[in-house]
């Protein structure tokens, strides 16, 4: 990954951090900066970073050189000389090359930004080879940036005896061409992840199961959900970013009709371009869902926020003429009754945003419900006369549809079959010489 080095006082943290949340003026924002920092302290505990303390800076102005102004800085000096010099500061804000370089050197210590610490968290939870590719190519390209004269060593020379182009090329330049070959290899195989990923959702699309996909703000219970509903065993944690790589399990509906339910990595504020560029591959799984679930931490005081983020996230994913998902809101076990009474009784009369909680299981009949009503609405049932002479016709409706009943004549078979109104479509364009006998 991006291969910062923590001090280890002990094994049960990767070291010592202080926490820096600048509050910038007349930015009036969905989330109070407590509410940031709050968050912010969330991902340092991700990846076990020992936060030892942490201060809200009103910023009236960025500094172009360092983002917070000199005293400020000198402030946070202080406070790190105080703390016994933690070996990480974290400004939950994104920070320029020259910001992070320069606050650095002031702070004797090493700096990183949002966008670096959500990157390490990634790097430390990515287990499969999939995972591991996306979360390199999106470090390296973060790293690549930085590439700016931050080390002493960069501007040595090295190679070459001056009979082509000059003394040879910079260590700064050479660790770009590196980092630029690395990061091709990278976007190779990952195009390589792309396809076969294709070819996956291809033969899925063969089988007659919908694909209903869970989204959401980090931590807000899907993983949780996903093993209520499916009776699996994926990891399920109380952290952020718990989940990287989708999962995919059969869920049996109470009608007895069988879908595919994935899990997905979540969301978050100000989720780094570097990351959704390289989680393309997965990110496509949900663009592709025929249902999508949106699970929702109701319990969260910035839950409205956070489904401003998940939204804004989709817009960029799915179809302009996608279907909104349903809307889950969990974890009502952690609301008093007061509050979970008036949540109950004010969406009782709003289709499809239903409470629920993956830990104790209530609500949930409601939620397999209304996944049912969606399925029947897009699933009409429609009864076929196909030639028995066309086996074409007939492997396409069983390929693509569920059939429930089939009665055969001497020259026709008489179908009774539920397949959605875009494939049935389909199917009539293929197939004009069989009859719908409604």
């Amino acid at each position: 990954m991006s291969g910062f080095q923590f001090e280890r006082p002990d094994s049960q943290t990767n070291g010592r951090c202080f926490l820096v949340q600048p509050k910038l003026k007349n930015n009036i924002g969905r989330r109070s900066p407590e509410a940031c920092l709050d968050e912010a302290d969330g991902l340092a505990a991700a990846i076990r970073l020992d936060v030892v303390g942490s201060e809200i800076l009103s910023v009236n102005k960025i500094d172009p050189g360092k983002y917070i102004g000199s005293g400020q800085a000198e402030h946070i000096g202080t406070m790190l000389d105080n703390l016994n010099r933690p070996s990480l500061v974290i400004m939950n804000c994104a920070l320029t090359p020259v910001q992070q370089r320069n606050l650095e050197r002031i702070w004797d210590s090493k700096v990183i930004d949002r966008t670096g610490l959500i990157l390490e968290i990634f790097g430390a939870r990515a287990k499969t080879k999939e995972g591991r590719t996306q979360v390199e190519l999106a470090s390296l390209s973060y790293q690549r940036s930085r590439l700016v004269r931050s080390w002493t060593h960069l501007e040595r020379q090295r190679g070459g005896l001056g009979f082509l182009g000059g003394p040879g090329e910079s260590q700064l330049e050479i660790d770009r061409r590196l980092i630029d070959e690395r990061m091709g290899r990278l976007k190779r195989d990952l195009n390589k992840i792309c396809k076969t990923r294709r070819i996956h959702r291809k033969a899925r699309k063969r089988e007659p199961y919908e694909i209903i996909s869970l989204v959401g703000y980090t931590n807000a219970g899907k993983s949780t959900l996903f093993n209520r509903l499916t009776k699996a065993s994926v990891i399920a944690q109380d952290q952020l970013f718990a989940t990287l790589d989708p999962t995919h399990r059969s869920l049996k509906l109470p009608s007895g009709r069988q879908a595919v339910l994935s899990d997905t990595v979540g969301f978050i504020s100000d989720l780094p371009t570097e990351l959704v560029a390289a989680f393309r591959a997965t990110l496509e799984e949900v663009s592709e869902a025929d249902i999508l679930i949106h699970v929702r931490d109701v319990s969260h005081a910035d839950t409205e926020a956070q489904c401003e983020d998940v939204m804004g996230v989709l817009s960029g994913l799915v179809r302009p003429d996608a279907r909104p998902p349903i809307e889950v809101l969990n974890k009502i076990d952690l609301l008093d009754d007061c509050k979970k009474v008036a949540l109950q009784q004010n969406n009782s009369s709003i289709q499809e945003k239903i409470a629920v909680s993956a830990v104790s299981g209530e609500g949930l009949s409601n939620l397999l419900g209304a996944i049912e009503g969606v399925l029947d609405e897009s699933h009409a049932c429609h009864h076929i006369k196909v030639s028995l002479a066309d086996g074409a016709a007939l492997a396409w409706l069983y390929r693509n549809g569920q059939v429930l009943k089939r009665r055969d004549d001497d020259t026709y078979a008489h179908i009774a079959v539920t397949v959605n109104s875009i494939e049935y479509q389909r199917f009539n364009r293929l197939f004009p010489g069989s009859v719908s006998t409604m």
